[in-house]
């Protein structure tokens, strides 16, 4: 079935946001779905070349015509979301909310903060894990989309809409958040994870689809991984900006701040341990490695060295699979044969 799931190999900013809005557009989607809650930013370049960062919505947001769906596994966060709406314009007849989504109160982010978990683990401090453990909990308090009078012009049941989409045959693309190894499940650094799992069966699972559905697992993974600021748990190989901006020659200082707790995010160089896993885990057909100018800034502008070329093939070798797509900077996103194989015969 037309199924697409985009996920994360590391620990999250690989640029799923990236990947699901250029996919979408590419494999004419019908729908696009967004897993998770507000504890993960996903950025996209829009028409006017300004940078967008979206906690609730689908990147494809800033597409014209593609229908967006908030699944019942989600987590809103009420002021975000209709902000977003607001920012993006998006007409009632775009958006689709699952019933069952569940609200993150203040209480909830109160909660949270006063746990102690932003200090302890790096946590973002949104609400999300604690309204996770709420509906484990099966609290009472408890608030759903469908207990929202504002929310009810957006209210339908995501998973019969997504079946109806695919009885016509029509592409879906669902857009997991955060990365492999920031699962509480299948990570080794508990408990230096996030609130669920953060599998391609996982996003799965919460849209409503089954596993048969999906034909297409795109993973996304970045040349230099990145933890969040603060305890946020191991980091093999751990680097530093002004590292990295030397090695690539970049022309200004090089930092990258969370998306939503705008701290200084930590940097590594790449290692294939954790990528290895999650290809074992999640089994993608296609495979995205982004911020590629961290190797060689030149390429930003085309016109890099056989830096690049001879990067890609040594972590193809490392990861023993196939880089499909490769990215240069916030939207330059390319087939990795054709410009691999352009590139090194004109630097010969």
């Amino acid at each position: 079935m037309p199924v697409t799931v985009v996920v994360g190999g590391q620990f999250g900013s690989e640029g799923k946001g990236k990947v699901a809005h250029y996919l979408a557009g590419e494999m004419n989607a019908r729908i696009v779905v967004r897993c998770g809650g507000p504890n993960s930013g996903h950025t996209v370049i829009d028409d006017n070349g300004s940078a967008r960062i979206f906690q609730q919505l689908p990147t494809a947001s800033i597409l014209p015509d593609v229908m967006l769906a908030i699944c019942a596994g989600s987590y809103i966060d009420l002021d975000i979301l209709f902000r977003e709406i607001k920012e993006t314009k998006l007409d009632a007849e775009r958006l689709i909310i699952d019933p069952d989504a569940v609200i993150i109160t203040e209480e909830l982010k109160s909660r949270e903060a006063q746990c102690g978990l932003i200090q302890k683990i790096g946590s973002t401090g949104s609400g999300t894990g604690a309204a996770v453990a709420a509906r484990i909990n099966r609290e009472e308090s408890l608030l759903f989309a469908k207990d929202i009078p504002d929310l009810k012009p957006y209210m339908a049941k995501v998973s019969d809409i997504l079946r109806n989409v695919l009885d016509c045959r029509e592409r879906i693309i669902i857009e997991g958040t955060q990365g492999f190894g920031l699962s509480p499940i299948h990570s080794r650094l508990y408990p230096y994870t996030t609130s669920r799992d953060t599998t391609a069966a996982a996003f799965i699972a919460e849209t409503g689809l089954s596993p048969l559905d999906v034909d297409d697992v795109v993973l996304t993974t970045r040349a230099f991984p990145i933890r969040v600021a603060g305890n946020s748990g191991p980091l093999p190989k751990e680097t530093t900006w002004d590292e990295i901006k030397n090695d690539s020659g970049a022309p200004n200082r090089l930092i990258e701040l969370t998306s939503v707790t705008k701290k200084i995010r930590r940097v590594a160089a790449f290692h294939p341990q954790i990528v290895n896993k999650s290809i074992a885990c999640n089994k993608p057909t296609r495979i995205v490695l982004n911020h590629l100018d961290y190797i060689d800034w030149s390429a930003r502008i085309g016109s890099m060295s056989l830096k690049v070329p001879y990067f890609v093939k040594k972590i193809e070798k490392d990861i023993e699979s196939k880089i499909d797509f490769i990215g240069f900077g916030p939207e330059h996103l390319e087939s990795t044969s054709y410009y691999l194989e352009t590139h090194i015969v004109s630097n010969k």
